[in-house]
């Protein structure tokens, strides 16, 4: 389709602003070849590693809201952060400081009025100081004690005024400080399954098959020798499609509805005699009840089933877990 020259020129910049901003990245990366950089880099993971107290992360205005993302990151893997606003820090906030605990100064110019005033009572405290600063002979990198330069060629603002490289620095660099942690601290998909407990990924990590498996009274089980008219009914009644056979106490099979359906179109002149174990299958899946509803759910597509037989330790049933109720949890 034809564009207008408005509409090239709304691609053309957002294509600009998206190769600045990968320019800035890049020359970031670059850094990591940087004997300094690598070195101060190392510092401030070690330095968070160590922290008995928690990561205090600051910033004023766009680079408190990069300060904020930078906090949510560290939390959600395994590094206890909060956000202090640095214009509020001096009307009482900087109660929250601890000599414990680590501080984390993200700032462009690194001369902010705030920034300056808050840093004095953050030395008596003799907390260390991490700068996120763009400016490296700044006063903020002045008075780090470790300073990772995020400095930018260019903001992708026209004017080179409003912050939008140099946030995409920071914000990047601050990933980096909390993806290295997070494997320092070996910091697993089950741990980070418990921090996120909502949501398709919570489910996925943590929702076990006892949590949502069909159980007691609602189980539909049928005894070995019972007519096909009792299995029918139970697998009718239950509305799971199957029947879980046993023989006494323990799982002896299982008859599905397939199973009746292919009964009916081979033999439907001998059903008045069938029973349980003429057309049941003998050797069903059997699961835990502490098993992934995940892993369960993969294991119904492997194996092209719909249900699985939930068994304990002496092969009684105590749950049945169907296909359509991973489903409607949004595995």
């Amino acid at each position: 389709m034809k564009k207008s020259k408005s509409q090239r020129n709304i691609i053309s910049n957002g294509r600009k602003v998206i190769s600045i901003e990968k320019n800035a990245i890049a020359g970031l990366e670059k850094r990591f070849r940087n004997e300094e950089f690598i070195k101060y880099f190392i510092e401030a993971v070690e330095t968070i590693y160590k922290c008995k107290g928690k990561v205090v992360v600051t910033g004023i205005g766009k680079s408190g809201i990069i300060a904020q993302k930078i906090v949510a990151t560290f939390n959600s893997t395994g590094t206890y952060s909060i956000f202090l606003h640095s214009a509020d820090s001096v009307h009482g906030d900087l109660g929250v400081l601890r000599k414990e605990d680590v501080v984390i100064i993200i700032s462009k110019s690194g001369d902010s009025e705030e920034i300056k005033q808050i840093i004095p009572s953050i030395k008596i405290l003799n907390i260390k100081i991490i700068a996120l600063v763009g400016v490296t002979d700044s006063e903020l990198a002045k008075l780090s004690d470790i300073v990772l330069d995020a400095s930018v060629k260019e903001e992708a603002c026209p004017h080179n005024l409003a912050p939008t490289s140099s946030t995409t620095a920071a914000m990047v660099l601050g990933d980096a400080i909390a993806i290295a942690l997070l494997q320092k601290r070996d910091f697993t998909s089950e741990n980070f399954a418990l921090v996120h407990p909502g949501g398709n990924l919570g489910k996925r990590l943590l929702l076990k098959v006892d949590d949502i498996m069909t159980k007691g009274e609602d189980i539909p089980v049928v005894k070995i020798k019972d007519n096909l008219k009792d299995v029918i009914y139970m697998i009718s009644s239950k509305r799971l499609g199957c029947a879980c056979v046993i023989s006494k106490t323990k799982i002896a099979g299982i008859v599905t509805d397939g199973d009746i359906r292919r009964l009916l179109e081979k033999n439907f002149d001998k059903i008045s005699n069938t029973k349980a174990y003429d057309i049941m299958n003998p050797n069903p899946k059997i699961i835990s009840k502490d098993m992934l509803a995940l892993s369960a759910l993969e294991l119904m597509e492997k194996n092209k089933i719909t249900q699985l037989i939930v068994g304990d330790k002496n092969k009684r049933p105590i749950g049945i877990i169907h296909m359509h109720r991973l489903l409607e949890e949004g595995l």
